[in-house]
């Protein structure tokens, strides 16, 4: 039980990381920040996201590929691509979809930026004991 608890605490401090990284007042903000890092280097750029490869590890050291561990993996994965998205369309072709341009401005409440320890850390909970 205390490995669970460990991985558990792991999971929170990697979140909790993530949420520092990449604090911003909008989207437009956290995406100019990620784009500082996606332009010093790709592997930068997922290196900053660490929860990914630490849930894909706790995954497969408990084969607990089951509901809450692909919904993990696809929720993050989703999340990560969707950031590459958002910087090429804004830095790279520099022309982007009016929806995603009107997106850009909108504030990013704290209840917003601490949601994904609400949502990733049950599931992982979930995704080990099931």
């Amino acid at each position: 039980m205390e490995l669970f608890g460990q991985i558990l605490f792991a999971m929170l401090l990697l979140e909790l990381f993530e949420i520092y990284i990449q604090s911003a007042n909008t989207l437009e903000e956290m995406i100019e920040k990620l784009y500082g890092y996606y332009r010093q280097s790709i592997f930068l750029f997922f290196i900053i996201h660490p929860t990914l490869y630490f849930v894909v590890g706790v995954l497969l050291y408990f084969n607990a590929f089951n509901f809450f561990g692909i919904t993990i993996l696809v929720l993050k994965t989703f999340d990560l691509f969707f950031k590459i998205e958002i910087i090429r369309q804004r830095y790279i072709r520099e022309e982007m979809d009016a929806e995603l341009q009107q997106m850009m401005g909108l504030k990013m409440t704290s209840s917003l930026k601490f949601s994904s320890l609400l949502l990733y850390i049950p599931l992982l909970y979930m995704a080990i004991f099931t």
